[in-house]
């Protein structure tokens, strides 16, 4: 069975032009959105997308160009729509996100008071494939991206890689590739600089050529076209595009 992925955005936390790094992801008439950042609602706006033709919502870390559209989501959903999104969540992330992040925000006495008010909680457990529909299996794998905050990326069907903010973990990769299977790699990327939370393009392309094929990079900043051309076999993923895969 075929999947689709279509991004809402493919820029940086700090990029004006391609939006926060967020994505759908279709199996047939389900629809998953993978991280709700801040442009997320204008995103979708431009898309002509209601936020109620989308079936659940699964977060990857807790940094605002991954869950700053979540207030605004939420609010829709139980206000004008009066239902309960789905929420995939790691069970390590579920109190940070409502008490560090939503609660100052959402909190009202008797109404909203705690994250399943607002959210049909799905924790997570790491390193186990959860079937989300038929089509359609997600697995998160810890990964490391801001020293002491948890942080996911996904493995999904089996063969597809989708890294959430990381820094470079080239064991991870050659595992995924030569025992698991992995043969698509939707890869976070800074395209500048020393990696000390992220994963630099310098060292995307130190992997094997047979891995660079694989690659589509996002979570790039503004200056994406200045490095079209120059990045060997590694292609970029363009926002609002639709992929087959």
């Amino acid at each position: 069975m075929t999947l689709k992925l279509q991004m809402l955005g493919t820029g940086s936390a700090f990029a004006k032009t391609y939006f926060n790094n967020n994505a759908l992801i279709y199996d047939e008439q389900y629809t998953l959105l993978v991280d709700c950042g801040v442009t997320a609602p204008q995103a979708l706006h431009q898309m002509n997308k209601p936020f109620n033709e989308i079936d659940a919502v699964l977060i990857t870390h807790i940094h605002a160009d991954h869950v700053g559209g979540l207030e605004e989501l939420a609010f829709t959903m139980k206000f004008r729509f009066q239902r309960k999104m789905k929420l995939y969540i790691a069970e390590a992330l579920v109190d940070t996100l409502w008490e560090n992040t939503l609660k100052g925000g959402m909190y009202q006495k008797d109404e909203i008071m705690q994250l399943s008010d607002v959210f049909d909680v799905c924790p997570l457990k790491p390193a186990m494939a959860y079937d989300i529909t038929n089509g359609l299996r997600i697995e998160l794998l810890p990964t490391q991206h801001i020293p002491g905050k948890d942080s996911y990326s996904i493995y999904i069907n089996e063969h597809i890689f989708y890294s959430a903010d990381m820094t470079f973990n080239p064991l991870l990769l050659h595992h995924l590739v030569n025992t698991r299977g992995c043969d698509v790699m939707f890869h976070e990327c800074q395209l500048e600089g020393i990696g000390e939370v992220h994963t630099t393009l310098k060292e995307l392309m130190s992997l094997p050529q047979s891995m660079r094929e694989m690659i589509y990079l996002m979570h790039y900043a503004d200056n994406k076209d200045e490095f079209v051309g120059h990045t060997a076999e590694i292609t970029f993923l363009e926002q609002g595009k639709i992929y087959s895969f």
